[in-house]
């Protein structure tokens, strides 16, 4: 597997092999794309799509991304969250993006710190790193289980 470049990932969105939306330029790192915060939940509690959310010490959230991530035949990525966050006592478990998959992504996050941390919409919480593999894969992931294919918005397990 190669991690794509800036330059990669570019070329992969004109080949139609890879979709962002919306894409903006300022999000492209050397090797990844940066996604931004749509709305955010502390579950059973709060709920914003607009501002800001204090997340207190001890509680675990959902971030929705603004992007809808398209990934082809041939593409998945890692999720990394950014470490300006790891800094402030914020911990996520990610999983991959498959190939195949469309939809906004939930992110998973716990604030391990002995503070209140600040999430606001629009800020950007993790990065993608995007890896061509090895050959297009047999089945895609809405072929597989999808089940979180074309979600939008904060979905729980389901």
């Amino acid at each position: 597997m190669a991690i794509l470049s800036d330059e990669a990932i570019i070329s992969a969105i004109n080949a139609k092999e890879l979709n962002i939306v919306p894409f903006n330029e300022q999000n492209l790192t050397p090797n990844g794309y940066d996604l931004t915060i749509d709305e955010v939940e502390i579950p059973n509690e709060q709920k914003t799509s607009r501002g800001s959310l204090l997340i207190p010490p001890g509680k675990r959230f959902a971030v929705s991304t603004k992007e809808r991530i398209e990934c082809g035949s041939n593409l998945c990525a890692q999720l990394w969250l950014r470490t300006s966050w790891a800094r402030k006592g914020i911990i996520c478990s990610f999983g991959k993006i498959d190939s195949g998959f469309n939809g906004t992504l939930t992110l998973l996050g716990f604030n391990s710190g002995s503070e209140d941390v600040e999430l606001n919409i629009g800020e950007t919480f993790a990065q993608m790193v995007f890896e061509m593999m090895s050959s297009s894969a047999k089945s895609l992931y809405s072929e597989r289980s999808g089940n979180y294919q074309n979600q939008e918005g904060i979905t729980w397990s389901k």
